[in-house]
């Protein structure tokens, strides 16, 4: 009843203006990113996980098929944090106000225990990355918000732990948000790069303050002014994306 009170909520929030999402090709440093550009002032974004049923979403086209039974449909989309075997989240999850998974603030193996970490934080018209302990001490208003980690910039700085010529190199995905919080910078690398490497994007070739790392190696992206609609060999677990009218 939860999850179908949750997606009830998410399809009935007022739309009506045109989606002002921008997706392009960024060059930094001989690598090149698909960068989408979301303006939190026109575009609705919306956190995505479960499905009327209980099952999670998982792909891109089945979110936009139950979007479009609401007279919606989905634009821009990208996995948003990480997620265990059965999809649930690994870190906090809030959608639309109920909370599926508690905030994570001790370290621990893998990409997401290397901290910092951060929460990427959905208010009414605007967006923002925020460190976790920094988001714990604030406890800012949200109406959604996705856990993942590391944090690529932390106010300015790249993640200590980053080496330049680090050897783990993927396609990765991540979020940057803009210092007033109106807009969001979603990347996803078209080759494969380092945590040093993709978090220098953020930070020197956008110019973001807080950056924070999605995932690598199942990263996908949804972009469909570039025709780009990526399937992947296996379910997503949390979805983030920008709802439209039809």
């Amino acid at each position: 009843m939860t999850r179908l009170l949750a997606l009830a909520l998410l399809l009935g929030l007022a739309g009506g203006k045109a989606s002002a999402e921008t997706c392009r090709s960024e060059t930094f440093k001989d690598k090149t990113y698909t960068l989408c550009e979301v303006d939190l002032n026109t575009d609705q974004l919306g956190l995505f996980l479960y499905a009327p049923d209980g099952s999670p979403f998982g792909y891109f086209n089945t979110l936009d098929k139950a979007l479009k039974a609401q007279g919606k449909s989905l634009g821009f989309a990208m996995n948003a944090g990480m997620y265990h075997d059965d999809r649930a989240p690994v870190g906090y999850y809030l959608e639309n106000g109920t909370e599926l998974q508690r905030v994570i603030n001790t370290d621990g193996p893998g990409n997401f225990g290397l901290l910092p970490n951060g929460v990427l934080c959905l208010r009414p018209a605007r967006a923002d990355v925020i460190e976790t302990e920094r988001f714990l001490r604030e406890k800012p208003d949200c109406t959604s918000a996705t856990q993942s980690g590391p944090m690529l910039v932390i106010d300015g700085k790249l993640h200590p732990r980053f080496i330049q010529n680090g050897t783990s190199r993927y396609i990765r995905n991540g979020v940057g948000t803009s210092e007033d919080g109106k807009r969001a910078y979603f990347a996803i690398s078209d080759q494969v790069v380092n945590f040093h490497d993709f978090a220098t994007f953020f930070r020197d070739h956008l110019k973001l303050p807080n950056a924070l790392y999605f995932d690598g190696n199942i990263s996908r992206m949804r972009a469909p002014e570039l025709g780009r609609n990526d399937l992947g060999f296996s379910p997503l677990g949390p979805i983030i994306g920008v709802v439209n009218d039809q």
